[in-house]
């Protein structure tokens, strides 16, 4: 089978050793002679699998005993909702930072919860950066960030240090880099972006933080009801957190967070390098906080994007065109994404370059 070089934004690409242990499930897990999918999530087979997944993502992230691990359906987009319904008290005030799309819909559904104030934002630079040095009123219920920009290719690279508590959305890159978890009251994070196929979503929260809004609770959206129920209040999307542990588990087996640190790090230096020399392409985002997840860049000749996309195309590179809101390109970078197929994009920018500049 010809390989193709995966650079979708999400579902994003996943290790072939995952996917062939997935497949597999499907047809017989466990040595039950049953899949993965038709056995009951309550079966202590099933149970082991959501037990390993959460205990692995505390130990990832380095969490301490004082937080809860869920695995959720709904997505981060969900979460927009739930983070405000179990956070933001009656008569108080959740604080935002407005980095993209993804942040701007979660203030939208905050603002159906209760006061919320966007304290910083990027949205007058069309969010090619992330705002720094703004002021945080300690009266705020907590303080919502997202790591990560997958449209924009914009990523924080120093969290702010605050007692109020911080809540982000990780769904772009969750395990791609060292981050002390601790720092953070709530982390949430959607799958299909670099961590599993999508359907799961991962929600870490500081316990101690829960049952303080003075509202009376859905019971489907209230995170202490679900942390009773060991995330299996209701049937869990069981094959994603599967694949998901199964991914967790090639990290682990690989070096841990510290090695794929690495590996993105010089991932990312290879295609930078390439756009920053190369007298065809220009980056789109402030260099100090360009993305080791999502690269975006545009040609200095929009004409000529028939020919590069031809040229990509035949290199068997797939999933490169840009988000409209910002045009040209974008190559993400996920964990599961090697080196190798960094290269093949880097040598036909090049041969690009050679052809027609």
């Amino acid at each position: 089978m010809t390989k193709v070089h995966n650079f979708s934004a999400g579902p994003g690409i996943l290790p072939a050793e995952v996917l062939q242990q997935a497949s597999e499930a499907c047809i017989n897990f466990d040595n039950l002679n049953l899949s993965l999918l038709e056995i009951s999530h309550r079966s202590k087979n099933y149970e082991a699998v959501m037990n390993e997944a959460r205990a692995t993502v505390k130990e990832l992230l380095g969490l301490n005993d004082g937080y809860k691990v869920l695995f959720l359906g709904g997505g981060a987009s969900l979460q927009f909702a739930m983070v405000p319904y179990n956070l933001l008290k009656t008569g108080g005030t959740a604080g935002y930072v407005n980095t993209g799309v993804w942040a701007s819909k979660a203030i939208k559904e905050a603002k159906l919860i209760g006061e919320t104030k966007v304290i910083a934002s990027s949205e007058d630079k069309n969010f090619n950066y992330i705002p720094k040095g703004y002021g945080i009123p300690m009266s705020l219920d907590y303080l919502h960030i997202t790591s990560n920009n997958t449209i924009f290719g914009t990523q924080i690279k120093r969290f702010p240090v605050t007692p109020v508590p911080l809540v982000c959305d990780m769904s772009s890159d969750i395990f791609s880099r060292k981050v002390d978890g601790n720092l953070f009251g709530l982390i949430y994070a959607g799958a299909q972006k670099n961590m599993g196929p999508a359907g799961a979503t991962m929600i870490a929260v500081k316990e101690e933080l829960l049952g303080k809004t003075g509202r009376d609770m859905l019971s489907m959206l209230d995170y202490r009801v679900h942390i009773k129920g060991d995330s299996m209040y209701n049937t869990p999307p069981v094959f994603p957190i599967y694949v998901s542990l199964l991914t967790m588990r090639w990290l682990k087996k690989n070096g841990g967070i510290e090695w794929i640190e690495k590996v993105n790090q010089k991932k990312a230096e290879c295609i930078y390098t390439e756009i920053d020399r190369n007298s065809m392409f220009v980056g789109t985002t402030a260099l100090e906080d360009r993305s080791t997840m999502n690269v975006t860049f545009v040609m200095h000749k929009p004409e000529l994007e028939a020919e590069f996309d031809k040229m990509w195309k035949s290199a068997n590179i797939s999933g490169i065109r840009g988000h409209r809101d910002v045009g040209g390109y974008r190559a993400s970078l996920y964990n599961a994404l090697p080196l190798e197929s960094v290269q093949v994009l880097v040598d036909v920018m090049k041969e690009f370059e050679n052809k027609f500049a």
